[in-house]
């Protein structure tokens, strides 16, 4: 008998831990508290986040929005908010609880019969604060402000602004207005007059365009109220936190209770003071009565956002929380921090999006405030925001998407204006290293130039000729139909744009330097250009060669029935003269090249590998993925700058090419936890912490693994191994989902939505790298 029980309970256990984890397995729960704010648990909504932290009995967060910027295009927080209770049920390290609850978005703490619920309105600028205890407590929350004076940003500090490392003149980080107000402490930042959006516009000589020209930035107040229905003002302070002097604003409880609430009401516009001033006052009146149904829809909404789409996994038969078990919850957290800005004006930054915190914790040389990040504020990098976005496709986060689309829409006419200004041509000039008004930054366009440099271009090695970067936000733009049927119309004209200025611009350069505007065969000289940041002084980069061609073709494809009889003949004949990719040999191997021809390597990018991703010309299913494969094997800069960092690809290029082994080499070093109590704080890598898009390459990675499409065919498990366990949930083109469970090899679920797509199913799993070439 006992060893019939033996059996039972070792079958048990192999079944349990073969078992795939569920979403609530990938809360993250602390019993014990954080020494700093490095150690901060992310929490959002809308367009709100938070980092929130329990430090020696104090409850503090910092709270950031979207579109926070400020004269100089730095993204300001909106501050730190600290709560104090007394008697302390957070005193004394026995009993501590912290939990981020992902289905439902809100972080829950716990100790000593007292419980604190943290969560944001997704539909409402609003954060909520609800504190429930046995016994009746004194809360004191506390605003905690660095700006309550004019600060001077020097040397390294402007890295978060514009000006970077070329400021003009004294740069001073304005103070904010603070107030105690009806019981409540106001709190927002004006923009002054004068903004960098001037000093670029003066620098690039677009001062005939100006009055024509979207400034984001004139007028811009941002800011709120905290308040709560049992507090009153209670003085000031001043304080020190991580060597920022602040000082603090406190409301406290008019009497102990058992139950206590606070809320922070914000606001941004590019209206005046009195009417920011009212809409904030309507904001606060009309949420009297309605926070209860504000709870319900916005935990509504998280439901259905992890409804959609997830990955979940485990390895066969391993431990609770190993690799694999890793990727998976990293892969659903970090989606979580994606979806905190939802519906931001502004896209999510590539460098720290809403959760930075004070920069000595990512490098103890930045002894600044924690308003800095490294690359600046309100600078958009195309090549790393697009790592960011592309992960929403699969995952079906199609509203989530516009934040960074429209961006993009809304700079079109100041691109547009760009080319004309400077060459008299159509298109929209889009460059690396952009404003969020559309012209390069200043720092990288450089202050210091020749005097009849062509004010068109930014005078630097590492961006000049880079505009093809756009290309893959047009991309996600054809995809919204493609992948979720929406009518993309509003597109349409933008992406002629951006073909049109490659067309008319490239003829424009052909003509300086001769007689034809195009080479023997008809074709474009795409010369000056880039392939990335890499391979410079280009002829003819397979990078843009690779856009031109599957943009114009997804366009004529997917929106003729919306395009103008003007637009359908334009795009035919630009097609005509997109000239054909490029390839070299290495050890007698035909491989992709990343250029016709280059004069020097500046960076360590791949886009002799962007024709497979993003691109797609090579692939599983595709003709010649031989050639690709060569590439990846062979070609020497491939291998000399293979890497799992930042925005490196790496785990997105195997995973595309089907190489089972590498995709789960670099997918597992991708998604591995952080060093940082927060497993998705990534980072610096290149850039900043949290690192997004090293987030969003991971997250790319894994879903390329599990699913791929050619030629309206559906392939499972492309390059998934065989001993992971996996329960997913991606959406692919034609509105269509795909769920799988995989389980010790054997698929125990395959749901397609709809029905008819399961005949264009193919599983791959276990398939070798022979097999998947020989698919097409």
């Amino acid at each position: 008998m006992k060893y019939i029980k033996y059996i039972f309970f070792l079958l048990f256990t192999l079944l349990a831990k073969a078992q795939i984890p569920m979403l609530d397995n990938y809360n993250q729960v602390w019993t014990t508290q954080s020494a700093n704010s490095s150690e901060s648990m992310p929490l959002g909504g809308g367009d709100i986040g938070l980092n929130v932290w329990v430090e020696k009995g104090d409850l503090y967060f910092y709270f950031s929005r979207s579109g926070t910027f400020d004269e100089h295009n730095t993204l300001l927080k909106l501050g730190r908010v600290k709560v104090a209770l007394s008697p302390n049920p957070f005193e004394g390290k026995e009993g501590f609880y912290q939990e981020l609850k992902l289905k439902d978005g809100y972080i829950l703490i716990a100790q000593n019969d007292t419980k604190i619920k943290l969560w944001v309105d997704v539909f409402k600028p609003i954060i909520y604060l609800d504190l429930d205890s046995k016994t009746p407590l004194k809360m004191t929350a506390s605003y905690e402000s660095w700006r309550h004076k004019n600060r001077d940003s020097k040397g390294k500090a402007n890295n978060a602004n514009s000006y970077k490392w070329a400021p003009q003149g004294e740069i001073i980080t304005f103070k904010d207005s603070i107030s105690f107000e009806n019981n409540g402490i106001k709190f927002y930042h004006r923009n002054r007059e004068q903004t960098v959006f001037d000093v670029v516009v003066k620098q690039q000589k677009m001062e005939s365009a100006k009055d024509q020209m979207l400034n984001p930035l004139a007028n811009l107040t941002f800011g709120g109220l905290m308040t709560g229905d049992n507090l009153k003002p209670d003085g000031t302070y001043l304080g020190t936190y991580q060597n920022a002097d602040f000082k603090g604003f406190s409301l406290s409880s008019v009497k102990p209770s058992k139950k206590q609430s606070l809320q922070l009401y914000l606001n941004t516009s590019q209206l005046d003071y009195t009417t920011w001033n009212n809409g904030l006052k309507n904001q606060v009146s009309a949420n009297k009565s309605t926070s209860k149904e504000a709870e319900k829809n916005t935990i509504k909404w998280w439901n259905n956002f992890w409804n959609r789409s997830f990955i979940y996994t485990q390895k066969n038969n391993a431990e609770a929380k190993d690799s694999v078990y890793q990727i998976g919850q990293n892969y659903q957290l970090f989606r979580y921090m994606l979806g905190c800005n939802a519906y931001g004006k502004y896209p999510t930054k590539f460098n720290g999006g809403l959760f930075t915190v004070d920069p000595v914790f990512t490098n103890p040389d930045l002894n600044f405030t924690p308003d800095f990040r490294n690359w600046g504020g309100g600078t958009m990098t195309a090549q790393n925001q697009r790592l960011v976005y592309f992960p929403m496709v699969k995952s079906g986060d199609f509203d989530m998407m516009k934040s960074q689309l429209d961006y993009y829409l809304s700079l079109q006419k100041n691109a547009e204006l760009r080319s004309q200004v400077y060459w008299k041509h159509g298109g929209a000039s889009f460059t690396e290293q952009l404003e969020n008004f559309g012209l390069p930054n200043p720092a990288e366009y450089e202050w210091k130039r020749p005097a009849d440099y062509d004010p068109g271009m930014e005078y630097n090695a590492w961006l000049e000729y880079e505009w093809d970067t756009v290309f893959e936000f047009c991309q996600m733009m054809l995809q919204q139909k493609e992948y979720a049927g929406e009518d993309i119309q509003k597109y349409n004209s933008f992406i002629i744009s951006c073909l049109r200025f490659f067309d008319e611009h490239y003829q424009y350069l052909a003509k300086q330097r001769g007689r034809k505007a195009l080479d023997g065969n008809g074709h474009l000289i795409l010369y000056p250009g880039s392939g990335a940041e890499t391979y410079k002084m280009a002829n003819n980069g397979n990078s843009t060669i690779s856009a031109l061609t599957v943009i114009t073709e997804k366009l004529l494809n997917l929106s003729s029935a919306q395009l103008s009889k003007e637009d359908l003949e334009y795009l035919k004949s630009f097609q005509t003269r997109i000239p054909p990719l490029n390839f070299r040999n290495f050890e007698g191997f035909k491989t992709l090249a990343p250029a016709k021809s280059w004069e020097r390597i500046n960076n360590s990018e791949l886009p002799q590998l962007y024709p497979v991703y993003p691109w797609g010309i090579y692939g599983i299913g595709k003709p010649d993925l031989q050639t690709a494969l060569n590439t990846w094997k062979y070609d020497t800069d491939a291998i000399k700058f293979r890497s799992h960092i930042g925005w490196k690809q790496d785990n997105i290029f195997s995973a595309r090419l089907g190489l089972t082994d590498e995709a789960a080499k670099y997918n597992l070093l991708k998604m591995a936890n952080s060093d940082r109590r927060f497993p998705a704080f990534w980072g610096p890598g290149f850039d900043w912490v949290p690192d997004h898009n090293w987030g969003g390459s991971g997250m790319i990675g894994m879903q390329e693994m599990l699913l791929q499409e050619a030629n309206g065919k559906i392939y499972l498990f492309p390059s998934w191994p065989k001993d992971w366990n996996v329960h997913f949930k991606l959406h692919a083109k034609q509105n269509t989902t795909v769920e799988v469970e995989l389980v010790n090899g054997e698929m125990k679920i395959l749901k397609i939505i709809p029905e008819e797509r399961k005949k264009d199913v193919i599983n791959l799993l276990g398939k070798s790298e022979a097999e998947k070439i020989n698919l097409n």
